[in-house]
């Protein structure tokens, strides 16, 4: 991606969308018509997909707890969203991932984002859960889940693995917040903090 590639060459604040768009080949005028502004470049294009995770909580069934809402419609989400994302090698998933976390302006923004979804979900859940579900518990629940998606899907960009090992990591996370944090027991030869082995000797 041009915009990444310039960003980490010539850091993110002296970066110019004129810039950008020269690099892309594109006019900048085009460049506004898919972006408001250059720190969309790397949070784009999910707004309009939520409304797939939304509305996958508002179709609560009679049966299910709400974890059980809150986890299926992660899945549908993801099942919705996965296939839509462009194909991206580990070196160009480790640069953005690296970007977002050490440029206080993107930081800021990732931080907005992810606090303005984790406060929409649980609030979804409350709607689907009247009298049932108290705010402090959907926030707890939602929290739970997002944060482990997010981190787990981090470190497996941290460690350069490629995309498909990414959604398998946010899987894992989803996985440990459904089914909490005494689910998890160390095994011999999972992967350590470093991406290395661990033995069983």
């Amino acid at each position: 991606m041009a915009a990444v590639r310039l960003f980490e060459e010539q850091g993110y604040e002296q970066t110019t969308v004129a810039q950008i768009a020269a690099a892309a080949d594109v006019d900048p005028k085009t460049f506004f018509n898919y972006f408001r502004s250059k720190d969309e470049v790397l949070f784009n294009d999910v707004e309009p997909d939520f409304d797939v995770l939304f509305g996958a909580i508002a179709e609560r069934r009679p049966e299910e707890s709400p974890g059980e809402v809150l986890v299926r419609a992660i899945q549908t989400y993801a099942a919705h969203r996965r296939p839509k994302v462009p194909a991206r090698e580990p070196v160009e998933l480790s640069a953005a991932a690296r970007l977002a976390l050490t440029t206080p302006a993107l930081q800021a923004k990732g931080l907005y984002l992810l606090l303005d979804l984790q406060q929409r979900i649980a609030g979804e859940l409350l709607k689907v859960f009247p009298g049932q579900l108290d705010p402090v518990t959907a926030a707890a629940m939602t929290g739970a889940v997002i944060g482990a998606i997010q981190q787990a899907g981090l470190a497996s960009v941290q460690l350069d693995r490629s995309q498909e090992e990414l959604w398998e990591a946010a899987q894992h996370g989803l996985d440990i917040a459904q089914h909490g944090l005494l689910s998890v027991r160390p095994s011999a030869g999972s992967p350590n903090l470093t991406g290395e082995r661990t033995s069983s000797s």
